[in-house]
């Protein structure tokens, strides 16, 4: 049976009929967008239902997040949130924690709130407002307690004396050269593999897991999605997050479906060789199912993370000297690269800084001088810190770009005075310049670095409005077409599905997110506050209440 839905105005992201009046859907289908009038020839020939529910509602397509990750919400979400900016979720709203002093109080609360040798997770510190972290310091909430405070940017984390005794972590543990300091309990980067795997019976306990992920379905349902990427399974343990995704994000009553896009590194330690590691990554889509779908795509890493400030810089760098950190040896990346490249696969790549970028950009340019490539989707992930000459030659060879425009809101300000100073923090994710480029440009949360909220990346893209209140280098403001455009069919295309999904069109699948008003025509500063009444998701209805 045909369901025709009828809406205040239908936003269809199809340049060739922007906007419409009615979508007419069969099963998981769309039919045909258009006026109720012009479906009549579809009416008089099939039975058919009407769904007014959003009769005086905003249709757009569902919206769509093409990197977050699914495994690491599911980790971080049961933990205590002690952030610097408020953080709303479908359960409650966390407040802002702007000092030293305010943290430390936090966490002794929550220490004498917990049932005894409990072990306490916290997420959220920064050192920017929160002051620098230590085991010591830790220490002095609790030294029976297990205590971890994982770093806002899940990078690196702390742990004091009981945490580290809890599992089993000497300093004979520690290779030399590992990024760890263990008199600080300090596991950052690639140091953070050995907390995680200690850290792992724990936080991947199948009932404290499988919490975290109902909850992370709470999340993307919450904010509008009918789509999402999981960009790196297998950051913890592949087999335990496929089958955790399977129990959870895996049925009739879960409104969006996931892109599997495998941890480079984790597909790694499969094979004996590089080339055998990539053949058992293409066989993973003997595993996909109807809401789980890996493709032929990979992940992998340049430099460190933009919330700890070990993005790899070009000079000058940073202000107090320091320098970034490589997730992957240059070296290693291009061999990993040249694998995946050469058996045509689509490559995403965690990128950072700008010399992140310049890294991988020529890695880019020799592999396509090796094996000329079209439409090959090479990604570069993340976004924050670029020059303006990479963007031509992110374009010249073909690339896309997925940012996360959030860094621009919440770190601008603090990275102006204690990071980069103020021209590159203003320019972080230079979105404008990527779209007046051409450039396939996309939004994303990498949740949880940013909330999972696409309207609010499309009103930070927009506005450039910081946490401070200022505008950001309005050169780089995007308009709020081009927003709806990053958050919808670009995203389809980094992911690979532009041809099922991201728009409203014949022969799509039936997947749209129902708004309360239209972010064309509001104040652009109000976009982020329309509600979102619900979903669609390949027909069926979800409201968000």
């Amino acid at each position: 049976m045909l369901t025709l839905f009828p809406a205040k105005k239908v936003i269809t992201m199809n340049p060739s009929l922007p906007e419409a009046e009615a979508i007419l859907v069969e099963n998981d289908r769309i039919v045909e967008v258009g006026t109720v009038k012009q479906m009549k020839p579809w009416l008089d020939a099939k039975p058919h239902q009407v769904d007014d529910s959003f009769s005086n509602h905003v249709i757009c397509p569902g919206f769509i997040d093409p990197h977050l990750h699914p495994s690491m919400a599911a980790v971080l979400l049961p933990m205590e949130f002690i952030t610097a900016m408020r953080w709303k979720l479908p359960w409650g709203t966390v407040e802002p924690t702007t000092s030293a002093e305010q943290f430390d109080q936090k966490m002794h609360k929550l220490q004498a709130e917990k049932t005894p040798e409990e072990p306490l997770f916290i997420w959220g510190f920064h050192a920017l407002w929160h002051g620098n972290m230590s085991k010591p310091r830790i220490n002095s909430v609790s030294k029976d307690r297990p205590i971890i405070v994982w770093h806002r940017s899940f990078h690196e984390l702390y742990m004091n004396d009981a945490a580290l005794n809890m599992v089993g972590l000497r300093p004979e543990d520690i290779k030399t050269g590992a990024q760890i300091d263990y008199e600080n309990g300090h596991f950052y980067e690639t140091g953070l593999g050995l907390a995680i795997a200690r850290l792992n019976p724990w936080i991947l306990s199948p009932e404290r897991f499988g919490e975290g992920l109902k909850r992370l379905k709470e999340v993307v349902h919450y904010g509008g999605h009918t789509t999402i990427g999981d960009m790196a399974t297998g950051l913890f343990d592949f087999e335990s997050e496929v089958s955790a995704l399977n129990q959870v994000l895996e049925g009739e009553d879960v409104p969006f479906r996931t892109r599997l896009v495998a941890h480079g590194s984790y597909v790694r330690n499969w094979g004996d060789t590089l080339e055998e590691s990539v053949q058992l990554a293409a066989q993973l889509v003997d595993r996909n199912t109807h809401r789980l779908q890996f493709g032929n795509h990979i992940k992998l890493f340049s430099d460190g993370a933009f919330f700890s400030q070990l993005a790899q810089m070009e000079p000058p760098g940073y202000i107090d000297g320091h320098h970034g950190e490589w997730l992957m040896p240059p070296e290693l990346l291009e061999d990993n690269v040249r694998a995946y490249w050469h058996a045509g696969f689509q490559i995403h790549v965690h990128c950072c800084g700008n010399l992140g970028i310049e890294l991988t950009l020529d890695i880019l340019e020799k592999m396509q001088f090796e094996k000329p490539r079209f439409n090959h989707g090479f990604t570069v992930e993340h976004f924050g810190f670029s020059t303006p000459e990479q963007i031509k030659r992110i374009k010249s060879l073909g690339a896309q770009v997925s940012a996360n425009i959030y860094y621009l809101h919440e770190l601008s300000d603090m990275y102006s005075k204690q990071g980069i100073g103020y021209e590159r923090a203003s320019q972080i994710s230079r979105l404008g310049s990527c779209f007046r480029e051409g450039i396939n440009t996309t939004l994303h949360s990498d949740f949880t670095m940013a909330p999972a909220e696409p309207l609010n990346h499309a009103w930070v893209g927009i506005n450039r409005v910081n946490a401070a209140g200022e505008v950001m280098c309005p050169e780089e403001k995007i308009t709020t077409i081009q927003a709806l455009e990053a958050i919808t069919i670009n995203a389809a295309h980094v992911l690979g599905m532009a041809s099922q999904t991201g728009s409203l069109r014949s022969g799509k699948l039936a997947d749209f997110t129902v708004l309360e008003d239209c972010p064309l025509s509001c104040p652009s500063l109000e976009i982020n506050d329309i509600p979102i009444v619900g979903t669609v998701f390949e027909g069926k209805s979800f409201p968000t209440k």
